[in-house]
């Protein structure tokens, strides 16, 4: 395997080796696609091939699935609880394995990648307590002798497209509430990393078998744009689920929307940290590091943009820089490094890009704002002073770039927060309650994430994850997000023997 054949030893362990089959269609692993390379993004060397899917391998995984959501959706919902329950219990029993599988192929680091699995592991426990509690409403009729009640019931197939920089988490939002609710999942991961989509694929087919089920409940495609349009346009599967960039998601809408589909939409963000003159700057500090360094800037809730209150804004800036000398950069898997590469040598050179774009608007670079030499995806995690009033600052740069901006007031700072296109991830720093009930009401942050002294980041499973405006308007994980994998029925029921008609209409 690749060119560190003992560092990468461990990946016989989840059923990896140096070629691979990355295709789970009706029960069986098959792929008629292109060959490709999956990448350490830490050195740009070859991990090990993976066969992809092509259009055939689709569209028989597609037919063997329509069939098996016929089985699937008649099992009792905590029946499929209890398969998920034991998906999360084989994610448990590989959990190093494929903590340090996603880091090594992703480039987040180790702790990072622990947590990510742990989190699908988070939402199999969650789901499995859910598929005894997927209620409707009995609602009181106005007519004698009748009720009224809500039903739900499964859609059939759920789509999920994954991105490069949560390659198992977004599908554990997804896939684990799909699957209690009733619900067969065709996943298409990110092309980049396949060889955590079949590791993870691997897993829940090893369940699906030892339960007598179709494997085919669980479809998983490594593949590029070609399928991820083929379940876009295809009206068998009622709902898709998108990662992405907003111009991608915008495109996908609009093919699904186009059929009468419905989109689960979780896509671009620009995310504010905003530092009151009350806040504790310490624990502001400490937030902002992990939120603007964390998965070297490509999580969708990274801080990308810090306003600091006029009164403390050299304060905080000269322990935030004081703490940027400190992180270290290398390889994920090395115990230390805080900074990982970036995924691809495309989004290093867009983050060079990037800072010469933002140096040509007015931004001055506090720290950092260069690649790092060798053969990695390396930069250095940098922070800018610059006018909020920029075009740039409006636009999401993909990497551990974060904005200085200074404000005057509260509302001034609300305001700035508002002004992007995205809406996902917001947080305040205040001790003030005033501020804090101002910042998560009708006149505060318009986001679909609205926090309070902690960071943007680090969302937990038992809310529902998403974000308004160019961030797609989706809802994932917990709350209610199940609603969206069902489709719900209004019920009146007539139990007598006659036949009032409802608002007193008398026909005849």
């Amino acid at each position: 395997m690749g060119s560190s054949s003992k560092e990468y030893e461990f990946l016989s362990e989840i059923g990896l080796t140096s070629h691979n089959i990355g295709n789970y269609v009706g029960g069986k692993w098959q792929g008629n696609g292109p060959l490709v390379s999956t990448l350490n993004p830490a050195n740009n060397q070859p991990i090990a091939q993976v066969v992809e899917a092509s259009l055939e391998d689709y569209e028989q995984g597609l037919k063997a699935c329509e069939e098996a959501a016929k089985v699937w959706m008649q099992v009792p919902a905590p029946k499929r609880g209890d398969i998920v329950r034991q998906i999360g219990d084989a994610l448990r029993s590989k959990l190093d394995f494929l903590g340090r599988l996603l880091s090594l192929e992703m480039g987040k680091i180790l702790a990072e990648g622990i947590g990510e699995v742990q989190e699908v592991i988070d939402m199999c426990d969650f789901a499995v307590g859910l598929s005894r509690q997927l209620n409707g409403s009995v609602i009181p009729s106005e007519r004698p002798n009748h009720m009224m009640l809500e039903m739900w019931n499964p859609l059939g197939i759920v789509g999920v497209i994954t991105a490069f920089n949560f390659p198992c988490a977004v599908l554990g939002w997804n896939a684990c509430i799909a699957l209690v609710c009733g619900n067969c999942v065709v996943w298409k991961g990110a092309p980049t990393t396949p060889l955590i989509t079949i590791a993870m694929t691997k897993l829940v087919a090893e369940v699906l078998e030892k339960n007598h089920l179709p494997g085919a409940i669980f479809t998983a495609m490594c593949g590029g744009a070609e399928i991820g349009e083929a379940i876009a346009k295809d009206t068998r599967i009622p709902l898709v689920s998108f990662t992405g960039s907003s111009k991608v998601g915008l495109t996908v809408q609009q093919t699904v929307s186009a059929r009468s589909g419905k989109t689960l939409l979780e896509l671009s963000g620009n995310n504010a940290i905003i530092v009151m003159d009350d806040a504790d700057i310490q624990l502001a500090a400490r937030s902002v590091l992990f939120a603007a360094v964390g998965t070297a800037g490509q999580r969708c809730t990274t801080c990308r943009r810090l306003l600091l209150h006029e009164s403390v804004y050299d304060k905080v800036l000269e322990q935030l820089l004081a703490s940027y000398k400190q992180v270290k950069i290398g390889d994920p898997l090395e115990k230390g490094t805080l900074l990982g590469p970036l995924h691809t040598p495309e989004s290093k050179k867009n983050f060079e890009k990037g800072i010469e774009v933002i140096k040509s608007q007015g931004g001055k670079v506090l720290t950092g704002g260069k690649g790092v030499e060798g053969e990695g995806n390396f930069v250095e995690p940098t922070i800018i002073e610059i006018s909020s009033d920029a075009a740039v600052v409006k636009e999401e740069l993909f990497a551990p770039v974060l904005y200085a901006l200074k404000f005057k007031t509260f509302e001034e700072a609300v305001a700035i927060n508002n002004s992007v296109p995205q809406g996902l991830s917001s947080s305040i720093f205040t001790r003030s309650p005033g501020n804090i009930f101002k910042w998560i009401g009708p006149m505060g942050s318009d986001c679909g994430i609205v926090n309070v002294n902690i960071p943007t980041n680090g969302a937990e499973i038992g809310g529902a994850f998403g974000g308004e405006k160019a961030t797609g308007g989706g809802r994932e994980a917990g709350s209610d997000s199940w609603k969206q994998y069902m489709r719900r029925s209004t019920c009146t029921i007539n139990y007598g023997n006659e036949l009032p008609l409802a608002q007193g209409i008398n026909f005849g």
